[in-house]
């Protein structure tokens, strides 16, 4: 945000990118109501979005999802990329996971449906601009759902490598530099079954060889260092 010059009003600098010129043109008029909003500049789509950033430095660039030539989603990205204290709120009529999940990762703040009230959008940007993260009440469902969903496939991940207690006392005995023939004599065993526990060991922690096991297993505290 920038101090007007002879004004002690701070100002947000807003630049609006639509591809529809008539909706374009009403968020402008809207947004030039607001008193602690100025709207430095507009585009028409993602290419233009990344000319004009640079060119005018805006605290918050107001843009459309799907837009051509260059879409809101690679301008997000690439005007993040070159400026990265840019805050992106994403208005489109596009209510697809997909396109949610794909602006968050190219860095908008924020994604608003266009059923939005066009007087709420004022108070969007504001919160954006303050550092908020901002998203239409039936996406973030949708947002909440992914999250969940990555949570359960991270525990399973983490589930698929945990070693069963067996597994853990040939681990620990690994690391202590017993061979498979004395893993066996130690837990009364037989040197095959030995043999087919330090396999899906080094499977389930990912590595190579029976060092790196000792090593991981030490570096993850799953046995004491030896």
């Amino acid at each position: 945000m920038v101090d007007v010059a002879g004004d002690e009003t701070e100002f947000v600098r807003v630049l609006v990118v639509d591809d529809h010129a008539l909706f374009r043109h009403g968020l402008l008029q809207v947004l030039r109501f607001a008193p602690d909003l100025a709207v430095v500049g507009e585009a028409r789509d993602g290419m233009e979005a990344i000319e004009q950033a640079a060119a005018l430095q805006p605290d918050v660039v107001l843009m459309d999802v799907r837009m051509p030539t260059v879409n809101g989603i690679e301008a997000a990205r690439r005007i993040r990329a070159a400026q990265p204290a840019v805050r992106i709120l994403m208005l489109t009529e596009s209510e697809e996971e997909e396109d949610l999940y794909a602006a968050v990762r190219a860095g908008a703040t924020g994604y608003l449906l266009k059923e939005v009230a066009i007087d709420e959008i004022a108070d969007a940007i504001r919160a954006v601009a303050s550092g908020q993260a901002l998203v239409s009440p039936s996406m973030t469902t949708k947002l909440l759902s992914e999250f969940n969903a990555m949570s359960r496939r991270l525990e399973e991940e983490h589930d698929g490598r945990r070693l069963t207690d067996r597994e853990l006392e040939v681990l620990r005995l690994i690391a202590r530099g017993m061979s498979n023939k004395d893993i066996g004599t130690d837990l009364v065993i037989a040197e095959n079954t030995v043999r087919n526990h330090v396999r899906n060991i080094l499977e389930k922690l990912q590595v190579r060889s029976r060092v790196e096991a000792a090593m991981y297993a030490v570096r993850e505290k799953l046995v004491d260092a030896p």
